[in-house]
């Protein structure tokens, strides 16, 4: 990634006038990958929150329907609730990133349009739509429908959450390892042609991306239950239905966070076969030979930050285990250093994002094994460390889901689609340096505000129902009243 330190050096606009010492637009490639990284920042989250929040929605809504009885209700409505306020969100954030291809990467748009376009008109008719249907019917339907079709409507939903993230991962997953098609001329571009489907949908990559992001979503919102769960616990001990859902959530981690540990170990290998520049830039691996593996890396100096390598970082490490992890099973691998290739990523992003991913990584299964023993003993409610542990936990999903993402999108540069486009290649021509920062700094504002929306909305039903368990008699009977929009004191 280019420098950022001409932000502050002085401005000359594409007229070439000068401003003096003011804040200095930014290069077109450089400004349309920000804006396009912090787009899809924002979206990502609120998209894995549907994906991660499904399985949960279709667990109560069954015991709902099964069961009967307030317990199972109110987790179902409380947490329908906050996946349909995440599902408008992730429409509303994520559909400026379609037209960012057009206005920002027009070139990409062009060379890829046929292999990407079906996928991405499948996420929206074939996921979306029939996600939006029935939330309909989970959000208005419970005294309209049969519980039959009641459950087959949170069944069904959840299958639309799961296959957008389908459709989006097979677009991405090709960007990684494209195939599945042939480079032709025509009206004078090089443009990629599709001549096998299921190749260019089934790519070597997608299997482990789509394991490793869907299972990651998963994580990621079970921290959230939880610690949502803990902080109704702190408040009310005898909250019987949120002593359920923490009790899931645990359940749900005690699974998931050992087995994202176990899948990225050989998702690592994978990486390291077909696209090793990325791999030894997550371990700012410079000079081919045996690979170490940094399990602790400490910059021994400012610059080390922005150039980490194994003479400037304070370490612990495992020698050899960096080859043996990328041969599967040869500590003594010769591993390709950075040195071999002319062109790599920002080895300090990827370097640095990587290990903030596994650390957390390694913390939530921690915290998992810590809460199964609680739930073993049958004290997962009283301790009170924990529950403050899983309180401070809650959002830390997230941030790791978003360092692996950027690992795996920065990783791959200067490609933006591996050894077929470069990035520089598919930014607008047109595009100038003026029109690519302020239109950045207007999604920086409008996603921050809608950031911000969401959690006064999440504040708001959380507060509701902490409300309506100190004081059943409080007259929360909806979650949604808890929002003053909708508050029946209005």
């Amino acid at each position: 990634m280019n420098s950022i330190s001409s932000l502050v050096a002085t401005t000359v606009l594409d007229t070439g006038v000068a401003l003096g010492p003011v804040v200095t637009f930014l290069p077109p490639e450089l400004g349309s990958r920000l804006q396009f990284g912090w787009t899809i920042s924002v979206h990502i989250l609120f998209a894995s929150l549907s994906i991660g929040l499904a399985p949960f929605i279709i667990y109560f809504t069954w015991k709902d329907v099964r069961q009967g009885g307030k317990r199972y209700a109110r987790l179902r409505e409380f947490w329908v609730a906050i996946f349909a306020i995440g599902f408008v969100m992730g429409t509303v954030t994520g559909i400026p990133m379609s037209f960012q291809f057009g206005t920002n990467f027009p070139v990409f748009s062009e060379v890829a349009g046929e292999l990407i376009g079906g996928p991405l008109a499948f996420e929206a008719k074939m996921a979306f739509f029939l996600e939006a249907v029935f939330l309909g019917v989970l959000l208005f339907g419970r005294e309209r429908v049969s519980d039959r079709t009641y459950v087959l409507s949170s069944v069904l939903v959840g299958v639309g959450a799961w296959l957008s993230g389908f459709w989006i991962l097979v677009v991405n997953a090709w960007m990684q390892t494209p195939q599945g098609f042939e480079l032709v001329e025509r009206n004078g571009r090089t443009v990629a042609q599709l001549t096998d489907p299921v190749a260019a949908f089934l790519t070597p990559r997608f299997p482990w991306m789509f394991t490793h992001m869907m299972n990651a979503a998963v994580i990621a919102v079970a921290l959230g239950v939880a610690g949502i769960s803990a902080y109704f616990l702190w408040s009310n001990r005898d909250a019987v239905e949120w002593a359920t859902a923490l009790r899931l959530a645990i359940v749900i981690l005690l699974i998931s966070a050992p087995f994202q540990a176990i899948h990225g170990d050989a998702y690592a290998r994978h990486v390291e076969d077909t696209q090793p520049q990325k791999f030894a830039a997550m371990e700012a691996h410079y000079d081919t030979g045996q690979a170490d593996l940094h399990l602790i890396a400490i910059p021994a100096s400012p610059d080390a930050l922005l150039d980490p390598r194994a003479e400037n970082l304070w370490t612990i490490s495992l020698p050899g285990i960096g080859s043996y992890l990328a041969s599967g099973g040869d500590a003594d691998a010769e591993v390709l250093g950075l040195n071999e290739y002319e062109e790599i990523p920002p080895v300090a992003l990827v370097f640095w994002a990587f290990r903030f991913m596994v650390g957390l990584g390694f913390l939530f299964i921690g915290l998992a094994l810590w809460g199964g023993k609680l739930l073993w003993r049958g004290t997962l409610t009283e301790s009170d460390r924990f529950l403050q542990a899983m309180m401070l936990a809650s959002p830390l999903g997230f941030a790791a889901m978003l360092t692996g993402w950027y690992v795996t999108e920065i990783g791959r540069q200067p490609w933006v689609i591996q050894g077929t486009l470069r990035t520089e290649e598919a930014v607008s021509t047109s595009l100038t340096s003026g029109e690519v920062t302020i239109t950045l700094v207007g999604f920086v504002v409008l996603y921050l505000a809608l950031i911000g929306a969401f959690i006064y909305v999440l504040a708001s039903l959380i507060e509701g129902e902490r409300t309506r368990l100190a004081d059943d008699e409080s007259g929360h009977d909806s979650v949604w009243e808890s929002l003053p929009v909708v508050s029946s004191d209005d």
